[in-house]
């Protein structure tokens, strides 16, 4: 048997060949060259532009940051982390033969806790490594001037929330109908601006509910969003809004335009205290009417984008 155990091995190698002929495959390749793919396991990781992209990627790649309760903001939006896809990075740029940050793949790594995971609190701001800026309408009078504002915001490609008051939107139905038309997010205001932090639970309950059922016959779509008028609240308060599927939003920055300021003292009372994640009060008044427009000029001149409440505090990173 010994002296045939080369005429076996032989043989072996005859066939082996045979079928690497026949079927194009050659057993000596890893899966990676017999498929195409750009990896690291292959002959990309001596190549200097695929070391050039995995050494810069340390440097940006980001963890997921989860949502949590800030003990003075309350609830604080997650954020999505990132992390470069050297594989795709590296076939995007192969052809240029060098590094371009404008070519870098990215895969999104999903938080593991959201806003919705949290319990009951209230929310005042987006996460404030986010560049977002979004306008909280609060609407309890008069209709004077939400034609100018509709008007603004459409000319600015910029879309806004109006958190109404329940016993307004009843005798304003056909107004309550061009502010959801424009796709503008549209709140809860309760029904007629009470100091809610001085009321039971049932009255709570009737005032936030109530006015849910007028902006649904109106609208066909229940409010996601609550504001306490004046800003008036307690935890009964937030957590009869949680218990309806409801957010409570506050706000950061103010533009006290109810005192009737000037636009210019408006204009500046906001603009100094801007920050990534802030919310703006505002109310359908002669200031931001004629304000509004420059106010969104210059928030966008400062690298900010404005966007409704719920872009605003989704995880997405911009």
């Amino acid at each position: 048997m010994q002296k045939y155990r080369k005429y076996i091995h032989l043989l072996l190698f005859i066939i082996i060949l045979s079928i690497a002929i026949n079927n194009n495959f050659t057993p000596f390749l890893s899966s990676y060259e017999h498929e195409g793919v750009f990896s690291e396991l292959t002959a990309n990781q001596f190549d200097d532009l695929y070391k050039e992209i995995k050494g810069k990627s340390e440097s940006i790649d980001e963890e997921a940051e989860d949502a949590y309760i800030d003990r003075v903001w309350k609830k604080t939006p997650a954020r999505d982390g990132i992390k470069v896809n050297i594989d795709q990075s590296y076939k995007q740029m192969k052809g240029a033969g060098e590094y371009i940050e404008e070519l870098l793949v990215y895969d999104r790594i999903p938080p593991k806790a959201q806003l919705s995971d949290l319990p009951a609190a209230p929310i005042y701001r987006g996460h404030p490594k986010k560049e977002t800026i979004t306008l909280l309408i609060n609407v309890s009078w008069g209709t004077e001037f939400i034609p100018d504002i509709l008007e603004t915001l459409k000319k600015e490609e910029v879309k806004a929330n109006f958190f109404l008051e329940g016993k307004w939107a009843f005798e304003h139905p056909n107004i309550v109908k061009m502010i959801d038309e424009q796709n503008h997010i549209i709140g809860n205001h309760a029904y007629n601006h009470p100091d809610m932090a001085r009321m039971d639970r049932d009255e709570i309950y009737e005032q936030i509910n109530r006015t849910n059922e007028i902006l649904q016959a109106i609208t066909g779509k229940s409010p996601q969003w609550f504001a306490p008028p004046s800003g008036s609240f307690n935890d009964e308060v937030v957590q009869v809004a949680d218990d309806l599927g409801m957010e409570t939003i506050l706000w950061t920055v103010d533009t006290i335009d109810w005192k009737k300021p000037s636009v210019s003292v408006m204009l500046n009372r906001v603009l100094t205290k801007l920050h990534s994640g802030a919310t703006i009060l505002m109310h359908p008044t002669d200031p931001v009417s004629k304000g509004l427009a420059e106010l969104i000029r210059e928030i966008k001149k400062k690298g900010y984008r404005i966007t409704h409440i719920e872009d605003h505090l989704s995880s997405s990173r911009e």
